[in-house]
């Protein structure tokens, strides 16, 4: 009894040990993959805009993307532009952490971790702004 209780002991201890943290991956991922994947880039042509949400088309899918409330900042993305936007799949649509227009120019919207700055409203926003300023 005895030792199987140190083996089973040594043995939790060994599989303990070798589980790491996985780490989200920042890849480039399809659109219509988006569902089954986490931590992404989605890369395509801007098809609508609806102030600071747009929608991404990369030939394999459409997706809504969200770049934050307007009152925080507004993006200014235009139809037909194409942008390489780094986020997290979210209710259906994406979340943006940070866009990359085709100049190279790089908008950043969000901490990929944490609230966003403008969580609580334009009231509570204030303390979070100078950590991460909005676009101008």
């Amino acid at each position: 009894m005895k030792l199987s209780l140190k083996l089973a002991t040594a043995l939790t201890v060994i599989l303990a040990s070798a589980i790491t943290p996985i780490k989200p991956s920042f890849s480039q991922v399809p659109i219509r993959d988006l569902q089954r994947t986490q931590g992404l880039t989605i890369t395509g042509v801007v098809t609508a805009v609806f102030g600071n949400e747009f929608v991404v088309d990369d030939g394999t899918g459409q997706i809504l993307v969200e770049a934050g409330p307007p009152w925080y900042h507004q993006i200014r993305i235009n139809q037909g532009e194409a942008v390489t936007v780094v986020g997290e799949y979210d209710d259906d649509d994406f979340d943006a952490f940070t866009i990359t227009r085709q100049d190279g120019t790089v908008l950043n919207i969000r901490p990929a971790s944490g609230p966003p700055p403008w969580a609580g409203g334009p009231k509570r926003q204030s303390d979070r702004r100078a950590n991460f300023p909005p676009i101008q």
